[in-house]
């Protein structure tokens, strides 16, 4: 009798133990992405393009005078004949400027603008965000383009990219122009290319490197230096559909409607 009850509790204990080992395989298992997650870095929060703080109306706070775009390409080394296409262009562009409106800005200008951004990292793919609804993809899965016949320029290019480290690097191309999708700027072609280096460089910084490489409107490479800074303050995205947009252009001045009934 004691000799069956040991063997029935030692066939209890095989089972017991060879269900806790199946549960630890299932739950190591799980997910075998689990160790690629945990090699990258954190970039979560909200983040602003450094020197484009903005108050609640959605303008720097000193005022737009004192903000400096670079993707504007005033030091870009433009091709004379794109330099004087840019200054035949520059009363439009003012006006548009001054009394256009969009539904979002497109890239590369959405990388250097009032609007926050936010990063959504995986081992596959990052995704970057603004809340104009802008959304690149950058496919970090090891894929190329598709070829250019199989592809079209939109406003947000084709994007594919790789970790080196900490480091996100970018490679965009088929961007359409205009660079923002009211304002034709930067001046490049359909046929520029865009590299950038991302990397975190501390709590609450990330610093990209750009370079844009044209020979249709460029001289050499154009090279922006960028960085971003976390806003401790917002705590999720909040995305704007101009739902409640009441600015009225009457020719050069902006006005405002009535409230609707």
């Amino acid at each position: 009798m004691s000799v069956a009850v040991n063997i029935s509790m030692m066939a209890r204990l095989a089972l017991l133990c060879g269900a806790l080992g199946l549960l630890s395989c299932t739950a190591k298992d799980s997910d075998p992405r689990a160790e690629k997650f945990a090699s990258l870095p954190d970039w979560r929060g909200l983040w602003v393009a450094e020197g484009m703080d903005a108050d609640i109306s959605g303008y720097p706070r000193e005022g737009l005078k004192a903000v400096t775009i670079q993707l504007m390409g005033t030091n870009a080394p433009w091709t004379e004949a794109q330099r004087a296409k840019l200054a035949a262009m520059a009363p439009e562009i003012q006006k548009a400027s001054a009394t256009g409106k969009s539904t979002g800005w497109g890239y590369p200008m959405m990388m250097e603008s009032f609007a926050a951004l936010q990063f959504l990292i995986t081992p596959e793919e990052t995704l970057i965000m603004n809340f104009y609804r802008d959304v690149r993809h950058v496919y970090t899965d090891g894929r190329e383009h598709p070829a250019e016949e199989d592809r079209w320029p939109t406003p947000w290019g084709d994007s594919v990219g790789r970790w080196e480290g900490d480091t996100l690097v970018i490679d965009t191309v088929s961007v359409q122009q205009p660079g923002i999708l009211y304002i034709p700027l930067p001046m490049l072609s359909e046929q520029a290319r865009y590299v950038e280096r991302l990397r975190k460089t501390a709590p609450g910084r990330i610093e990209s490197e750009l370079t844009i490489e044209d020979p249709a409107t460029l001289t050499a490479p154009w090279v922006i230096k960028l960085a971003y800074l976390r806003v401790p303050e917002l705590d999720r995205m909040i995305h704007e559909v101009f739902d409640n947009d009441r600015v009225e252009v009457e020719g050069d001045v902006l006005g405002i409607t009535p409230p609707r009934e």
